[in-house]
């Protein structure tokens, strides 16, 4: 059963592009990932498969459920956290936590306290007084505590220390594994890497790719550094180029005999070939066409 279906759905806000196209598939009990880096267009899907702002066309089911004519059916077993999640001032934790419980007529006490614990949120503390990270701590709580099947998380653990990213990648890999589905949307490609089976990539408000990670991680690219002193003026195939006065360090994808014929016409004192890591890999996914990056 796919949990989340959009057929060229777009989002136009005036004249300025939000999101064009998009056909996106999420099966149930998925831990997909979103990447794309910032004013890709993430958020904007987001919200619009939320129904929180309306599409300019296009469609989308969620539970099989059109977004725009069943929409509080809809949110009743989502669980969202937003990038900046904002409360009402004056209230203490523990109000916000049960004010967010009784809107969906749940008693959610014993799972917040768990979860309060788990990180190591303090219950009795205003909003105000609240740091950035241990905000995000609170809505990770409102979002959780119902045990949605479907958790819709855009760039979660800003803010949080890596202690506690670990613990809530803890979490969702247990609600993962009880079976609900994960909709991660985030620019840190390790985490995609680490806890996603699935992903799209998203440029422009378009997606430009949409596979198995393992698959999107495939390269043929090498990172090659040279000490030394070498004319690459010549040599295509070149990205992502780093110079110092004596090194020079560049993504190559061309053909390996170019580059011995051109190293061998230049003065090499040393040389390293390393796989690239994977915020290397995506650089091409994110680059236009005729653009080095």
């Amino acid at each position: 059963m796919e949990i989340i279906k959009t057929a060229k759905l777009t989002k136009y806000y005036g004249k300025a592009r939000g999101i064009v196209d998009l056909d996106l598939a999420v099966a149930q009990g998925e831990f997909f990932g979103f990447i794309g880096p910032n004013g890709a267009g993430k958020s904007t899907t987001i919200r619009t498969l939320l129904g929180l702002i309306a599409p300019s066309s296009g469609s989308a089911l969620v539970f099989g459920k059109d977004i725009t004519k069943e929409k509080e059916a809809i949110l009743r077993n989502i669980g969202y956290l937003p990038s900046e999640a904002v409360f009402y001032p004056g209230m203490k934790v523990r109000d916000v936590l049960k004010l967010s419980a009784d809107l969906r007529r749940k008693d959610c006490a014993a799972e917040s306290k768990l979860l309060c614990e788990r990180l190591q949120l303090d219950s009795s503390r205003k909003i105000e007084e609240l740091s950035f990270g241990n905000r995000k701590k609170v809505g990770i709580v409102c979002a959780f505590q119902h045990r949605p099947d479907l958790l819709v998380l855009d760039e979660p653990t800003s803010g949080l220390d890596p202690l506690m990213q670990k613990e809530f990648f803890d979490i969702l890999c247990e609600r993962n594994r009880d079976g609900a589905t994960i909709f991660l949307s985030s620019h840190i490609l390790s985490e995609i890497q680490r806890n996603c089976t699935r992903a799209a990539i998203i440029r422009d408000g378009r997606i430009i790719a949409c596979d198995r990670v393992e698959a999107l991680s495939k390269t043929s690219a090498k990172r090659i550094t040279v000490h030394g002193r070498v004319d690459l003026a010549q040599l295509s195939g070149i990205r992502d180029r780093k110079e110092t006065k004596d090194s020079v360090s560049f993504l190559y994808s061309g053909e390996i005999g170019s580059l011995l014929n051109t190293l061998s016409a230049g003065r090499v004192e040393d040389l390293t070939i390393t796989e690239p890591d994977l915020d290397e890999i995506f650089l091409h996914y994110y680059a236009k066409e005729g653009e080095t990056v």
